[in-house]
């Protein structure tokens, strides 16, 4: 197989003041949530020209969907997560961004022209065979998976066993703090966690701002793991007892989740995610 065309992209940050992000966010406010899965409405979130001559350079951000038996699924935080997030990412870097983000299934033949994808709350996730050998292959042809928004011992170690059928001779491991993924363009301190909106502003006053879960695991603690191809490159990001999406798609709810918890935390490494993907 050939690699991503999106390789060649030279992906250079300006360095925006992140504050200009809060007059936007405040002056768009708050949109619904629930919208539907095949919808055009941006929902007030600002679109933008792209060169139709680079049309197929652009970065895209793809949500996969997939199937489910419990709690959660493929449309959570869909789609004000991904807007706001192609948004800031078009705004605060240099990487040409597509303003529509897309769904696909892991067995869409478009899937190869994208060398970046999103699962959402993979706490209850099935793969079906065919989307087992799709994915292997994806990843191993130098695509890039990030995974997010799942809390508890329960929720993880059903997406383990669903990733372990993807790759039965590799095992997620915990990623240093060290590692470029959390500096290549945002210099991260700490390894983030952000809760949704209603959590955060409860631990506001409590300082705890993790999601319980039914298991009674301990969720205070963010974990990020990485399952590497045999050059030691990352192939799939897990965002465990943490919701990035949230901080994206919340951004316009209350300036001060915004400014501590999407500025500070969901949109760098975001970012850093995404810059690690498309360069690596």
């Amino acid at each position: 197989m050939k690699g991503f065309r999106f390789r060649a992209i030279a992906v250079g940050m300006l360095i925006v003041a992140m504050c200009s992000m809060v007059l936007l966010a405040q002056q768009r406010g708050r949109r619904g949530r629930g919208s539907s899965y095949q919808t055009t409405d941006r929902m007030g979130v600002p679109t933008w020209e792209i060169d139709k001559k680079f049309s197929k350079e652009l970065f895209t951000f793809v949500r996969i969907k997939y199937d489910s038996w419990g709690r959660g699924g493929w449309f959570i935080d869909y789609r004000d997560s991904e807007l706001n997030f192609s948004l800031r990412l078009q705004q605060l870097t240099t990487l040409k961004v597509n303003p529509e983000p897309i769904v696909l299934e892991l067995t869409d033949p478009q899937l190869f022209d994208y060398p970046f994808i999103y699962i959402i709350e993979p706490g209850s996730l099935m793969f079906r065979p065919e989307e087992v050998k799709a994915l292997r292959r994806y990843l191993l042809n130098g695509g890039f998976l990030m995974v997010d928004d799942f809390w508890g011992d329960e929720q993880y170690e059903n997406f383990r066993s669903q990733i372990k059928r993807v790759f039965p001779d590799r095992e997620p491991a915990e990623v240093p703090l060290e590692h470029e993924i959390f500096h290549c363009v945002y210099d991260l301190k700490e390894k983030p966690q952000l809760p949704s909106i209603g959590h955060a502003q409860y631990g506001r006053a409590t300082g705890e701002i993790w999601e319980r879960t039914p298991d009674g695991s301990d969720n205070s603690v963010p974990h990020y793991r990485a399952i590497r191809d045999d050059a030691g490159r990352i192939m799939v990001f897990i965002c465990h007892n943490t919701d990035l999406g949230d901080g994206w798609e919340q951004e316009g709810v209350d300036p001060w989740y915004f400014e501590e918890f999407s500025v500070k935390k969901a949109y760098p490494l975001g970012i850093n995610i995404v810059t690690y993907a498309m360069t690596h």
